[in-house]
């Protein structure tokens, strides 16, 4: 596989993911010469709600593991959709974007807007630096077709509440199209189509390109396409050491008065298990397609192909029924698979990620410099097998809660955990909270990866006041001091 080095190719005027280019960057793109070299594309595959159990029920992604190098230890900055999406396209913690939730005055599209970030994300500085970007599927919550098409994509394909995948509106490039319940009209399947055809013209077109795939799948209500709706028939959810706990007296007052699971909440875990895998059958094959057509146009050596979700997904874990928000590793801890030029075939990075990492990360593919005002940290180096940087300690999660906005698609009852607002670290090995209310949760994951046993009252006063004090920098944190 040959390693294409990415191009410097800078306008004055670049505004990159996070902020503008910092004066030294300014003066080095006024001298800038474009290289002969190719530009690498990069096609990001955006998943909602996918946690990592639904791996091996993906081959294409499993193909892609073999094929490429998987995160296991990846995290989002908030286990909900807005404030995750909002991170990936800027590179900056909530506290930094000002979205924390899907909607209201801290969060959504709306939010979005009001701070500025439309202006500060990979697809400004790639659209300026030479690239085709697209944007399909699902953008942030609260947007909808007849909204304008933001700054900084050339395709874009993109709808409200595509959540049923049928009877759904697209705004293609500025006309709202509506799509009905034929077969055909399964969202999945023409998000794919219009992917394989965004490949084919870019390549036609002699340009780079910058393609992200957000599927609804696999978000409730986890509709299959007919094809799979009969699949895997007495499929259950997996059933680890926290489903359905034993003993909750450890767990803060938000979660630890919930009675066990009875009969009926387990087969409505199951069921809703087996929806989900079978509605990521389509994201699955979809993968499939965008990898056949980069091969049938020639562009499968210079593609860069990400796989990953906004958030994970509890189902039964701590005696929850289905859903997200917590600090749990079933819903912070998600997977990270990469694949393309000069990244080695079944390769695993060890080392602390996050969704802030990832639009720094396209925008040094395409050669563009990342302002110190970014959050993340490039995984450039990490792809090409020479990350010799200094690993982080800890990222930082953060979460305004409860949510009770009745139109929010993710509004959860307490049985599935609608926890108050809390910030996070999690190490190499652990997990910290601290509470609006006061609470506090610790987690040693060497000796109890299940997370079962808070025990905070039992750190050591020196411990206790190092996580404090990693938390305390980091809720505060901008720029490179978020990932030191």
């Amino acid at each position: 596989m040959r390693l294409l080095a990415p191009v410097v190719c800078v306008s004055l005027a670049l505004t990159s993911c996070g902020g503008s280019s910092a004066p030294g960057h300014r003066a080095a793109a006024a001298g800038a010469v474009t290289s002969a070299v190719k530009k690498p594309n990069v096609i990001f595959v955006l998943t909602d709600d996918l946690a990592t159990n639904l791996l091996r029920y993906m081959p294409h992604v499993q193909q892609l593991q073999q094929h490429g190098m998987t995160f296991d230890n990846y995290f989002v900055t908030d286990s909900l959709c807005c404030p995750s999406r909002s991170t990936t396209f800027t590179g900056k913690v909530p506290h930094n974007t000002g979205v924390f939730t899907n909607g209201g005055s801290d969060g959504g599209y709306a939010t979005f807007n009001a701070k500025g970030n439309q202006n500060q994300t990979y697809a400004t500085a790639l659209s300026k630096a030479g690239y085709r970007t697209a944007m399909m599927g699902k953008y942030l919550n609260g947007y909808q077709p007849s909204d304008p098409v933001p700054p900084g994509w050339n395709e874009w394909d993109v709808a409200g509440n595509g959540y049923p995948e049928f009877n759904y509106a697209l705004n293609e490039n500025g006309t709202t199209v509506q799509y009905g319940h034929r077969p055909k009209d399964y969202l999945t399947d023409v998000l794919s189509g219009k992917g394989d055809d965004f490949i084919t013209k870019s390549t036609k077109a002699g340009k780079p390109f910058a393609m992200e795939i957000a599927t609804f799948a696999p978000h409730a209500p986890s509709t299959p396409a007919p094809r799979d709706a009969a699949s895997f028939p007495g499929l259950k959810a997996p059933r680890g050491p926290a489903f359905n706990e034993a003993d909750m007296s450890d767990k803060p007052a938000w979660l630890k008065d919930r009675p066990p699971l009875g009969a009926k909440q387990l087969n409505e875990i199951d069921t809703k298990f087996r929806k989900r895998v079978q509605s990521v059958q389509a994201v699955d094959r979809m993968i499939g397609r965008l990898q056949d057509s980069l091969k049938r146009n020639g562009a499968d050596r210079d593609t860069y192909l990400f796989f990953t979700s906004d958030n994970g997904f509890h189902m039964g874990e701590h005696r929850l029924q289905p859903g997200k928000q917590t600090i749990f590793d079933t819903d912070i801890h998600v997977p990270l698979v990469v694949s393309g030029p000069g990244v080695r075939p079944g390769s695993t990075h060890h080392g602390l990620a996050q969704n802030t990492d990832l639009c720094p990360t396209f925008e040094s593919l395409g050669g563009v410099p990342v302002p110190p005002s970014v959050d993340g940290t490039s995984l450039l180096p990490a792809l090409r097998g020479n990350d010799s940087s200094p690993r982080r300690d800890a990222v930082l999660i953060e979460h305004h809660g409860p949510n009770n906005l009745p139109d929010d698609p993710d509004l959860q009852t307490k049985a599935s955990g609608n926890p108050p607002s809390y910030e996070a670290i999690r190490t190499a090995h652990e997990v910290y909270a601290e509470y609006a209310d006061g609470e506090r949760e610790y987690y040693d994951l060497r000796t109890d990866p299940n997370e079962l046993n808070n025990t905070v009252q039992q750190l050591t006063p020196q411990r206790l006041a190092q996580l404090r004090a990693t938390l305390n920098k980091l809720k505060r944190c901008k720029g490179a001091n978020c990932h030191a």
